[in-house]
């Protein structure tokens, strides 16, 4: 691949790419008007801001100010680079981008995250190839043997690795891929000394082990987790951490899950790779899962981008409790309504779903009660002596210091004191000694507002930028000369450079935008943007040589209220010749005045 992607196939990739599509990957959208909605990805928001414009290309977040184009979005979220971002678009949209041979020098600069994502990508099929061979054999009657479909199985891109040191390195090798850089994939491992000849020693990181492909929410592969099919320990190993991996920041089978979470209205998180293989075998759709870790921040996010609810489907032993109590505050600061899915003693999601079946399992998620609720009942369960109550309102008031939302910890206390019979003015009062119910800080005061614009110079702006054929008339009237704010005076003459270095003489207005410097002027423009507008051209044309006769007029007014000051000086001076050529002047103005009136 060649750094540089030809002009040609830029302008194609602007052509075919729709950013509803693509943001719809990463963001559950609904539509308003011409607009589309949903929460930002780039802040945390209870309240959607976060506005996508199919017509103009380009989004915006009313919230945090983040915006642009198609580009921009994957690179803001995915910090890609350009070409990198180009490149997924253009594989999106079925764009060939024209490879040529690079020289070593070239290969170097080429970015690492695109060969670290090329290469997982070899690797996942390598890896789904060796499963359906005779080496796979033990691996496919494992699966068979847990009840996973070859549907789901294929869906999942599971895979198996080979018992070989080196099965994978020598397949790199065959395909001339830079083995350095598939140490660094997590793929391989280079021993820290080196073997007789001078070389380091390297080998395979995953061996004998049923290979789970981990995607990003743009179904990209970025890392795997494997589990042993015969004995050997560890149980599961995932991939290191990565420059395109991060165990914190994703969840397993979240491409896989976001349309059924969009038409279930809910999500269900559960912890293993084999819990979300089953209940997807079983049918339901809308799973997730964690990685092998605690529940994130970063992962709650991700997840409130696609949905406002989520059922835990964790483990019910003590561990699964303790994890759930870790996760309640994330769950709670990130705006999310949570139930806890109990399950039975000694049953997990896979064993639950094998054993009764996906109906059952719908049934207990339908009574899911409030994880918060779930987790007090917990606390409070068998808790009789006065000693055991007092343990318990400990733990809970070390609890209430998690939580961030003043509303949230009052009525986590009240349930809590009416769970263990004490009075709330008590359990309040020691909350306050504790220091657990220190207001939250002020949130930051905001920028200082700018100062307004003017209107009618504003509107021409707005229809230089969504009207370009009124450009040629601006350009005609040289009414940028009269324009009596220097701010929106550049910004006019930006777009008329843009157009005239346009072969279309069009403004593509995501990617002009990207030049305008952020402030109170750049989020007028974008919410005048992003308004519903009526579409006459024929009103639209009449209302740009009126906007354009209401600025020369203005400009006239502006210029004789200045020469009538500048000859009340001149007159109370008694300087007669300065008096003569205002008055010049002002004859002039009044005709020129007239002429813009008449």
């Amino acid at each position: 691949m060649k750094g540089l992607i030809p002009d040609d196939k830029i302008e194609e990739i602007k052509r075919k790419a729709d950013i509803v599509e693509l943001v719809s990957e990463y963001v559950t959208l609904k539509k308003a008007g011409r607009n589309f909605l949903g929460l930002c990805p780039f802040h945390k928001e209870k309240t959607p801001s976060f506005t996508v414009n199919r017509e103009k290309q380009m989004f915006h977040c009313f919230g945090c100010g983040e915006g642009g184009h198609v580009f921009s979005f994957l690179m803001k979220l995915n910090s890609m680079t350009f070409p990198e971002a180009a490149r997924h678009l253009a594989k999106k949209w079925g764009i060939v981008i024209p490879e040529q041979a690079m020289t070593p020098g070239e290969r170097m600069q080429q970015g690492l995250r695109e060969q670290l994502q090329s290469i997982n990508e070899a690797a996942a099929a390598w890896f789904v190839e060796n499963l359906f061979s005779p080496a796979g054999l033990n691996a496919r009657e494992y699966l068979k043997k847990r009840g996973i479909s070859e549907e789901v199985v294929r869906e999942f891109r599971l895979g198996y690795a080979g018992v070989g040191p080196r099965t994978l390195k020598s397949y790199f090798e065959q395909k001339k891929v830079r083995l350095e850089v598939a140490c660094q994939a997590g793929l391989l491992i280079a021993k820290a000394e080196e073997n007789g000849r001078g070389r380091r020693d390297i080998y395979d990181r995953f061996r004998g082990r049923l290979m789970f492909p981990i995607e990003d929410a743009a179904g990209q592969v970025i890392a795997f987790g494997g589990r042993i099919i015969d004995i050997g320990e560890p149980k599961y190993l995932n991939s290191p951490e990565t420059p395109v991996f991060s165990k914190g920041r994703n969840l397993y089978g979240l491409p896989r899950a976001k349309e059924g979470i969009r038409k279930a209205g809910y999500a269900i998180l559960v912890e293993g790779y084999f819990d979300l293989i089953a209940l997807r075998n079983a049918g339901m759709t809308n799973a997730l899962a964690t990685l092998g870790t605690a529940l994130t921040r970063e992962q709650v996010d991700l997840l409130r981008r696609y949905t406002g609810q989520v059922v835990v489907l964790f483990d019910p032993d003590e561990a699964g409790k303790k994890a759930l109590a870790r996760s309640l505050p994330l769950f709670l600061s990130g705006g999310l309504q949570t139930r806890a899915g109990v399950l039975p003693e000694n049953y997990d999601p896979d064993d639950f779903i094998r054993k009764f079946g996906r109906q059952s399992l719908e049934e207990l998620i339908a009574r899911a009660p409030s994880a918060v609720d779930y987790y007090i009942d917990s606390l409070v369960m068998g808790r009789d002596t006065l000693e055991e109550k007092r343990d318990a309102a400990q733990e809970a008031l070390s609890f209430l210091a998690s939580l961030d939302n003043a509303i949230e910890r009052n009525l986590f206390l009240r349930r809590v004191s009416e769970k263990l019979g004490i009075d709330p003015e008590v359990l309040q009062r020691e909350a306050g000694r504790k220091g657990v119910l220190t207001p939250a800080s002020p949130p930051p005061a905001s920028e200082k507002k700018g100062t307004p614009v003017d209107k009618v110079e504003l509107s021409l702006i707005m229809l230089m930028l969504e009207q370009p054929e009124s450009i040629a008339k601006v350009k005609e009237a040289k009414i940028l000369d009269y324009f009596l704010n220097t701010d929106l005076k550049t910004l006019g003459e930006e777009i008329l450079l843009s157009a005239a270095n346009n072969p279309q003489g069009k403004i593509e207005v995501s990617f002009f935008l990207e030049g305008v410097e952020t402030g109170p002027l750049k989020e007028q423009i974008l919410r005048l943007l992003l308004e519903e507008k009526g579409d006459d051209e024929t009103v639209m044309s009449r209302y740009v040589s009126d906007t354009i006769r209401r600025i020369k007029q203005k400009w006239v007014q502006k210029k004789s209220r200045d020469l009538n000051r500048e000859l009340d000086q001149a007159q109370a001076k008694g300087d007669r010749d300065l008096c003569s050529r205002l008055l010049e002047e002002k004859d002039r103005l009044t005709k020129e005045g007239k002429m813009e009136t008449s």
